[in-house]
């Protein structure tokens, strides 16, 4: 009787991949070390980081060949890999892979904010996936939009359970209001980015974020427009 081949299993992360990376963490030797690594972990760190640029679309990069970039954050995890401890429960996949997303969103935030201004606000484009505010010489714009911000900020977190009755329903609004809380620090507001930065806080999916995020930005701009043309207004 034929055996029928297996197929080729499209799961590059395995159970025998976590296993290497303990495996890795327990042994002293450095002949050993690299053997493991060689062998077990170099390649699912490859498809690891290559699928998460692809997945979140982190583009915005310095280099002109994403390999090298694959193999500076691969090289980052490496300085990691000690720390995954797996009696806390994580599986190393989620655990590493957090890793990169913070890293490349970070990376990324870095890099769009050089191109931002090299490049004139003509250029600058709004599509499914990134959204810009646009910096140029504006400082009063920008400084009315500050104030605006503050005003609302201080709206919404002191009335966050009137707003949102449901204790969870306020935990991801207070995660989304976070966000504008640090927008100092935050450049590039891309939305696939924000979204693991908000799933990171609050534990839950992405169309009930939504939900939320669409009641904030309703309360948003219901006063924006008011708020220009007068230089005030109330909650």
């Amino acid at each position: 009787m034929i055996k029928k081949r297996r197929k080729k299993s499209k799961n590059y992360f395995t159970q025998d991949t976590e296993d290497a990376i303990v495996l890795y963490n327990n042994t002293e030797c450095p002949k050993m070390r690299s053997d493991i690594y060689a062998k077990h972990i170099h390649y699912p760190y490859f498809k690891l980081t290559e699928n998460i640029i692809h997945t979140f679309k982190f583009y915005h990069t310095e280099v002109d060949n994403l390999q090298h970039l694959q193999h500076e954050i691969i090289t980052f995890l490496l300085s990691k890999i000690h720390l995954f401890d797996p009696t806390r429960g994580a599986k190393a996949y989620s655990y590493f892979g957090t890793i990169v997303k913070r890293w490349l969103i970070l990376y990324n935030t870095k890099n769009y904010s050089k191109k931002i201004k090299k490049v004139d606000v003509e250029y600058l484009t709004k599509d499914n996936s990134t959204y810009t505010y646009e910096i140029k010489d504006y400082a009063k714009e920008k400084s009315e939009l500050s104030e605006y911000i503050e005003l609302y900020l201080e709206y919404t977190t002191e009335n966050i359970f009137e707003l949102f009755p449901k204790k969870n329903d306020a935990q991801i609004a207070d995660a989304i209001l976070e966000l504008f809380r640090k927008r100092e620090t935050i450049e590039v507001f891309n939305k696939k980015a924000l979204y693991i930065y908000i799933r990171e806080m609050v534990d839950v999916k992405t169309p009930k974020i939504t939900k939320i995020a669409d009641k904030l930005h309703e309360i948003f701009k219901s006063k924006y427009v008011f708020f220009l043309e007068n230089g005030w207004c109330k909650f």
